[in-house]
């Protein structure tokens, strides 16, 4: 098991809490130091079965630079979705935040007590 954090975050500072309290097992990854590339992130996204845009912080100002809430620059659609994942490898701070990538191969975005509980026990 392995998780995507950002330290300052206390959304990832919880969920951590809730895995050590669990003794689990697990790699921290602090993604914007340790940035993932396309290809891992292509393979998160797999994992969660959602798209880059459905994991993207719309609201970081990269993303406002970038003018990421513009649908007709930026379609949420399979053509596009290659351009989305090399924003999110170039500016990590748009990668929303927890993932836990889980043992059984799947991943959730943790953000809630509910969700990192369903992480432990896949």
């Amino acid at each position: 098991m392995e998780i995507w954090i950002n330290p300052a975050c206390s959304k990832c500072r919880s969920a951590q809490q809730l895995l050590d309290e669990a003794g689990a097992t697990y790699t921290v990854r602090r993604y914007l130091e340790d940035v993932p590339s396309e290809d891992e992130i292509r393979a998160v996204l797999d994992r969660l079965g959602l798209e880059p845009w459905d994991i993207t912080r719309t609201q970081e100002a990269a993303a406002k630079e970038l003018n990421l809430k513009d649908r007709e620059e930026w379609p949420r659609e399979p053509a596009a979705r290659d351009r989305w994942i090399a924003a999110l490898a170039a500016h990590p701070k748009l990668i929303q935040r927890p993932i836990i990538t889980a043992d059984d191969g799947t991943a959730v975005v943790a953000r809630t007590e509910e969700a990192v509980r369903d992480a432990l026990g896949r």
